[in-house]
Order: structure tokens, then sequence, then C-alpha cells
């Protein structure tokens, strides 16, 4: 199991307990996810770090002062 962060522009996009699909996008230099359908977007990971599942549950969704984020538990 393996939890990681998006972050959601505005909220009541995604539900707690609600399996949504995920994309994969690279640069020359990173890997980044998207939450579809262009839910929540990830931060930049490495080549080693990359989610190697196309689908996750989201488990949690958080407010701060710099915005909402969801929290997707991934099979890997």
């Amino acid at each position: 199991m393996r939890l990681e962060e998006f972050k959601m522009e505005r909220p009541g996009q995604a539900e707690i307990g609600k399996e949504y699909p995920v994309i994969e996008k690279s640069t020359t230099a990173f890997y980044y996810y998207i939450l579809m359908p262009a839910i929540a977007m990830s931060g930049n990971y490495s080549l080693g770090q990359r989610i190697k599942s196309d689908h996750g549950i989201v488990r949690d969704i958080k407010q701060d002062p710099r915005g909402y984020f969801v929290y997707v538990e991934f099979d890997e």
C-alpha cells in the first residue's frame, strides 16, 4: 500500500472512498500524476518514485491555508 498527496484546487471534486483513474505525465526530468477527470495533480516524482498503478482510492481530503489536498491509496 502506498499513500500519495494530490493538490485539488476546488472543494467537492473528489469523494472519500471512491476509486479514481490516475494518468502519468512526464517531462525529461520527472513524472507527475493527474487524478481523473482532472480533479487533482501530484507533485513531481523521480524515476525510482513512479506510481505503477493506474487507479487509486481516495482515503482522506484535508484543507489548509495552501488549499485542498487529496490523499490517494495505491496498491503497489
